[in-house]
């Protein structure tokens, strides 16, 4: 499981802001919320967070120019939230540091993603994330699978599978009993990032645990957590 995470939200907008912050704090975040630039800007710097969401559009101190002071002193990730189609504020966001960009209106299935997929970068560290590859084989009770040769067997039965569907298999085993988000999936299983309206990863999904039910598994090994992700049980 992700390490208990700090987020700064700054945020002029008080709905938002405090909407964003139920949200988070429902999902066990520990938030902090600035409403304009200079505040935001001071409590970056004078605590350490885990993640910063930060609005392009402040008062007082805009977005931009308080993303340029904070990487002076600190490289804290950053989500910015930019208008709609204003393409020159994603490109201005990344250039001044920012990590990933969101535009409003969002959606809050897509930001818990979003956050999740920065903070197992930052959080988990490289040890953790490389250790799987350092296995060659893998077995749970009748399940067992060979990263070498990517074969896949089920109560001494050889299932085929593809690639894709060998790779998501063998991440959320080697994860079992946590739920693996879609933006953490996409680029490890399919080399690409993720997308909110991209279906390929259940489809992969669907496939992997047709073959196991059809050799004997139960249904229920392999769960979807609506909005959040998959699990191996």
């Amino acid at each position: 499981m992700l390490p208990l995470a700090r987020i700064l939200i700054i945020e002029d907008d008080l709905a938002l802001n405090q909407q964003v912050t139920a949200l988070l704090t429902k999902h066990h975040y520990h938030v902090h919320q600035c409403f304009d630039g200079e505040q935001g800007l001071s409590t970056a710097l004078s605590s350490d967070f885990d993640l910063i969401l930060l609005d392009a559009r402040l008062p007082k101190l805009d977005g931009f120019s308080l993303l340029s002071s904070l990487r002076q002193h600190k490289n804290t990730p950053v989500i910015m939230v930019t208008a709609c189609g204003a393409e020159e504020e994603r490109i201005q966001g990344f250039r001044q540091g920012a990590d990933d960009y969101l535009a409003k209106p969002f959606n809050i299935t897509e930001l818990l993603f979003r956050i999740e997929a920065i903070l197992r970068r930052t959080l988990v560290g490289p040890a953790e994330l490389t250790k799987p590859a350092t296995q060659k084989q893998l077995e749970v009770d009748q399940l067992q699978l060979n990263k070498h040769d990517m074969s896949l067997y089920y109560a001494k039965q050889a299932i085929k599978v593809t690639a894709i569907q060998f790779k998501l298999l063998w991440a959320l085993v080697t994860h079992q009993d946590e739920v693996l988000s879609k933006p953490f999936l996409y680029p490890l299983v399919l080399d690409r990032e993720f997308s909110l309206y991209d279906r390929s990863l259940d489809m992969h999904l669907s496939r992997i645990r047709k073959k196991l039910i059809a050799a004997g598994m139960s249904a229920h090994r392999i769960e979807t957590a609506h909005g959040r992700g998959y699990c191996f049980k």
